[in-house]
């Protein structure tokens, strides 16, 4: 019989908010985080919009001179890292202003998701060995780049001594990541795993890359809250969001002994892939509809007892008719049964921390009863022709809810949570 794990905490920082209140709200309210970027002048981008993490300053969360040690990506880590530890009561407060886990350290562990690492120090370190040298490049270029430091830093501040992994599976990298830490917990080779996914790449060189692509929305650079429209026919492409969405997972029975409070029950994973093309999904859909069945069955699941899908729904002209197809794949009849949305439509594509941010979107529509709109549905396509859940909120109880994410690559992943009940 499968152990069964949990969710004890979780903690987000988005464009939409920095903290779980303020996330909860902004999704029943349809808010956009959406707006004219502010990280970098834009002159001569056909892209001047994406979906920026706001008001965020680290040392709320960090001390500064860790912080300074950190990329973007990594300060948006630790920053719902130590929210998500502090909902599931697993810090304390230790010396040199650093939080400790309360859980034993070597039965802890972290993977987090991540795409593309600290593109703000690659860009720099660039302009700096172009322009004056290597002897002017930054000391920590590498350490502060690499993917795998937002999980490196995240065990040395709270001395998480377990597996510290890094998932890199470009737009799944956060649902694989919890994906894997499931399977950590199973296994027994851990109690306690914080995962999740982060990403901030908000940068000249992502926004110039994405846009050579023709993948990122570029004719409503005037309108940016009305850019990202998932199952919409006057969609043009995605929005870049950044973001991290981080997770306590543990062992039911780790967390009944030390009294927790128990949010979900994480059901289910599943994983594919198309084997089809490096930027595209498969065409029928089979490929993202094997990792939503394999996650169901994994969660012994049937696809009637299935209330919500959390969409990977990125606005894009392929992924989304694509994506119907899945869900129609993955459920059968009762994809016209589902409610479908993509938060996407408010908070961007935030890469590979959309896994970890809608896994806590899922969580929260289940405790509380509602299912987060697709915001800019106006014009539905026709080839997406399910219930997305169109621009505002809606109310209706959840025993369980599937997220399903799409890599670049032909990456698939899918994750299941459910109503917790206690044996």
């Amino acid at each position: 019989m499968k152990k069964k794990v949990v969710v004890t905490g979780m903690g987000v920082i988005a464009p939409i908010g920095n903290s779980l209140g303020d996330f909860e709200t902004a999704l029943k309210q349809g808010k956009s985080g959406v707006s004219r970027i502010s990280l970098f002048d834009t002159a001569g981008f056909d892209v001047t919009i994406a979906g920026e993490v706001k008001d965020f300053d680290p040392s709320r969360w960090i001390d500064k001179k860790d912080t300074r040690k950190m990329s973007r990506f990594t300060q948006f880590a630790a920053a719902a890292a130590k929210d998500a530890l502090t909902q599931a009561g697993l810090v304390a407060p230790a010396e040199e202003g650093r939080s400790r886990i309360l859980s034993d350290p070597e039965m802890t562990g972290i993977v987090l998701g991540n795409g593309i690492g600290g593109f703000e120090v690659v860009t720099e370190s660039f302009h700096k060995l172009f322009d004056s040298g290597p002897r002017r490049m930054l000391p920590l270029t590498v350490p502060l780049m690499i993917g795998n430091e937002a999980a490196g830093n995240v065990s040395i501040l709270f001395g998480i001594k377990g597996p510290a992994f890094t998932q890199v599976t470009a737009c799944a990298s956060g649902t694989d990541a919890l994906g894997q830490a499931l399977d950590l917990i199973r296994s027994g080779r851990c109690a306690v795993v914080l995962a999740g996914g982060t990403e901030a790449c908000i940068v000249p060189f992502a926004i110039g890359g994405f846009q050579m692509l023709k993948a990122l929305s570029s004719k409503r650079n005037h309108e940016p809250e009305k850019a990202s429209r998932p199952f919409d026919a006057d969609r043009d492409g995605f929005v870049l969001g950044e973001g991290a969405g981080i997770l306590v997972l543990e062992s039911e029975a780790h967390a009944l002994n030390r009294g927790a409070c128990i949010l979900a029950e994480f059901a289910g994973y599943g994983a594919s892939a198309d084997a089809y093309h490096i930027t595209s999904p498969e065409p029928s859909g089979a490929g993202g509809g094997r990792a939503i069945a394999l996650a169901l069955k994994d969660a012994d699941l049937a696809p009637e007892a299935v209330q919500y899908y959390n969409a990977h729904g990125t606005s894009t002209e392929i992924n989304d008719p694509t994506e119907t197809k899945m869900v129609k794949y993955a459920f059968g009849d009762h994809a016209y049964k589902l409610k479908i949305s993509s938060i996407k439509s408010m908070t961007g594509h935030c890469i590979a921390g959309s896994g970890g941010l809608e896994a806590i979107a899922c969580i929260l529509a289940i405790q509380g009863g509602f299912y987060p709109p697709t915001i800019n549905l106006e014009h539905p396509d026709p080839a997406c022709d399910l219930d997305y859940v169109p621009n505002t909120v809606q109310y209706g109880p959840i025993d369980a809810a599937v997220s399903g994410s799409l890599g670049f690559g032909g990456h698939n992943g899918a994750v299941v949570f459910k109503r917790y009940t206690a044996q």
